[in-house]
């Protein structure tokens, strides 16, 4: 059989988790007994909050790093490595860089909110901050692989990339193993994509639901489009869910299409309502993207009565700012 053209097969998963032991955590997979009365289904929590940067994103990019590093050597990344994020695929490459003494350059747009660039720099990384776009903030990314030799350590469309965030499908399964349904966050690609191709592959029959923000949705326009498009980014509590997926998308756009069985869009109302809910209920204070998972479930009435349900909790990048913006919007 033929390696899918995307690159992201069980053994690539597999190769990612032994390269990730003992690098990220393996995040505890917990029942919310709240929202299992209420959906009638038992709803579990994978808390990629718990990952020592707060999101699921240490997962690709120290996979990435370690992979360049065992087929090129350390001296390979010598000039140093460099990204473009929305805040948490940055902090990943700043976390992974300067555990291995590798220098590091985070691009980030004018949108990513100020909190997540701080915590970029506070692991050491060099912050710069360029255009309204996660284009521009990439137009950067490629002057100084161009000039400098830096190497590009993208923030989902890449094999490797997918592959790690896979991981997570994997212990899905081990902790689940009766799992119906999985529910994540849609932007690049990268995380519904890599858990798809893992779910996939070791249990077909689990539905993968993507979620995406109800404006500048790339991904989903996309899809709609049959072929990468360009699309606005605007403002939305779910801020980690924006931005571009390449018009030259090489990896997560087929790799979406072939896993995803369904996708839903989802209201910034419904986001920020959500947010409280996991915060007043579960006692965890999650980003919104993180919390779209449940958005959808509440504002789509999706049928999971009886299933074995999983949310997928990104992370936890949030602002006490913006979830006093998230409480007002839900009427707190």
């Amino acid at each position: 059989m033929s390696e899918p053209s995307h690159g992201v097969t069980l053994a690539a998963i597999q190769a990612a988790r032994r390269r990730l032991e003992g690098q990220v955590a393996r995040t505890p997979l917990v029942r919310s007994e709240a929202l299992s009365r209420r959906f009638d289904a038992d709803i579990l929590l994978k808390l990629e909050t718990c990952q020592p940067t707060g999101a699921f994103k240490l997962r690709g990019a120290t996979n990435m790093i370690a992979a360049l590093i065992e087929r090129h050597g350390r001296e390979a990344l010598a000039a140093g490595v460099v990204t473009a994020s929305t805040g948490n695929h940055g902090r990943a490459v700043a976390h992974a860089a300067a555990r291995l003494g590798i220098p590091a350059v985070v691009c980030l747009s004018r949108l990513v909110p100020a909190d997540k660039a701080e915590a970029v720099a506070a692991l050491g990384a060099e912050v710069r901050r360029v255009g309204e776009s996660q284009d521009a903030a990439f137009a950067e990314v490629e002057r100084l692989v161009r000039e400098r030799g830096m190497v590009l350590i993208p923030p989902f469309d890449d094999p490797l990339i997918a592959a790690g965030q896979g991981t997570i499908g994997l212990e899905l399964l081990e902790d689940a193993p009766d799992l119906d349904r999985v529910l994540a966050g849609l932007s690049g690609g990268g995380l519904l994509g890599g858990i798809g191709a893992a779910l996939k592959a070791l249990r077909p029959e689990v539905t993968v639901t993507g979620v995406s923000l109800s404006r500048g949705a790339a991904m989903a326009e996309s899809l709609a489009a049959g072929h990468p498009l360009a699309v606005e980014e605007e403002t939305s509590l779910g801020d980690s869910l924006g931005g571009g997926i390449g018009l030259d998308n090489r990896c997560t756009f087929a790799l979406v299409r072939e896993v995803m069985d369904e996708h839903y869009r989802v209201s910034e109302a419904a986001i920020a309502a959500a947010m409280v809910d996991f915060l007043e209920h579960e006692k965890r204070l999650v980003e919104g993207a993180a919390a779209v998972g449940l958005a959808a479930l509440a504002e789509h009435g999706i049928a999971v009565r009886g299933q074995t349900v999983a949310l997928i909790l990104s992370g936890n990048a949030v602002s006490l700012e913006t979830f006093d913006r998230a409480r007002a919007l839900a009427g707190c």
